[in-house]
């Protein structure tokens, strides 16, 4: 019988801590679909604040905050965006876009660092001439962290190469920060925790607005901010309205998501090290392939060769038969993320049971 469970399928997958349930059950609430409610609108303003924007709004899920805000910005049907081919918005949440928006997906090859080539963006904007014929590009989307890159943390020199793009063109930036934190981790383990706020803001300084996941590795129970102009989030509440998005007394919510602020954000940097320690363990054994040195935060992919003795389905099924749950992304691929709630020890015992199910260590990897 297990009785001992390592949950690696996602950073979604936290339980409340007991102080975000306390800070639940004590929240005070009001109608936030009529503007009232003061624990929403104090995670709202922090948001906001440590974002250096001008404001903020809680949605659903980070879906919604990628919809409502692509939509803010693409006031027009046919509009386009151009956005990485391997990016969240344009493969894993429904086409939303397209089908609720009327949005043209103008997709730009995603490199292994999650960025796109800046001159492949330029090729991509549609000529202003030609817009009998074709639809009129509006809108720029970078992801940080790249999540089906494996975490990869796009620089803010990048980032602000992009919004440069973007305002040379009349654009607009908009950043799926799901991960953000996370890219920020590595700036603050230069200029100290103190600076916090600063290094999130310099990473986003170049877009117009921003979704910040709140219920991936800061661990909140539900919920995503959007960030940007006052006049943006003036919008995007009318459209989180429209998407049936009011949540009326969601201070609730909000209570739990000022917590994960306050207390899991620095907890970001041992999860990237336990990802590191487990790459750094996992591709020495013989069958699996994953390249530990591109490994910068919480997320792994790894392949299994064609001469394992295991595919992905059933070394999923080996794993949890020891009570360790990992995503099955193909018939050779998983993927483990990391979080707050997986101890160094966790770690330890999912290397060795990798190690079990596909038969010791080979140093002969070629990684």
């Amino acid at each position: 019988m297990v009785t001992r469970r390592v949950d690696l399928r996602s950073d979604t997958v936290t339980k409340p801590t007991e102080t975000m349930r306390a800070a639940m059950a004590a929240a005070e609430v009001d109608d936030d679909v009529l503007g009232n409610d003061p624990t929403a609108f104090r995670l709202e303003s922090e948001m906001a604040k440590m974002m250096g924007k001008e404001a903020a709004l809680f949605v659903a899920s980070g879906t919604m905050g990628n919809l409502i805000s692509v939509l803010v910005h693409c006031d027009v049907r046919g509009s386009e965006v151009i956005l990485g081919d391997n990016s969240h918005i344009h493969i894993s949440e429904n086409g939303g876009i397209a089908t609720i928006g009327g949005v043209h997906p103008r997709p730009v090859k995603n490199n292994a660092d999650g960025t796109m080539d800046i001159d492949a963006i330029v090729a991509a904007i549609r000529d202003p001439k030609r817009e009998l014929v074709h639809p009129t590009t509006r809108l720029i989307c970078l992801e940080n962290t790249h999540g089906h890159t494996g975490g990869r943390v796009l620089s803010v020199e990048y980032t602000d190469r992009v919004g440069e793009v973007a305002k040379e063109h009349g654009l607009k930036l908009h950043i799926d920060g799901a991960r953000i934190f996370n890219a920020a981790v590595l700036l603050i383990e230069r200029i100290g925790w103190q600076a916090l706020g600063v290094a999130v803001d310099r990473f986003v300084q170049a877009a117009d607005s921003v979704s910040v996941c709140l219920s991936k590795g800061i661990g909140a129970p539900v919920g995503t901010v959007i960030v940007g102009s006052q006049s943006f989030i003036d919008k995007a509440r009318k459209l989180r309205k429209t998407l049936g998005g009011g949540m009326r007394q969601v201070g609730v919510l909000c209570a739990a998501a000022l917590v994960a602020v306050k207390e899991n954000v620095e907890k970001l940097e041992a999860d990237h090290k336990k990802a590191k320690f487990l790459a750094e363990g996992l591709q020495k054994i013989k069958g699996l392939n994953l390249d530990a040195a591109s490994v910068e935060t919480n997320i792994l992919y790894i392949d299994i060769l064609e001469d394992s003795k295991l595919n992905a389905e059933k070394l999923r099924k080996n794993l949890e038969e020891h009570g360790i749950f990992v995503m099955q992304e193909s018939s050779s691929r998983v993927r483990i993320v990391l979080h707050h709630q997986i101890s160094f020890n966790d770690a330890q015992f999912t290397l060795s049971c990798f190690q079990k199910a596909l038969g010791g260590v080979h140093e002969e990897n070629g990684n």
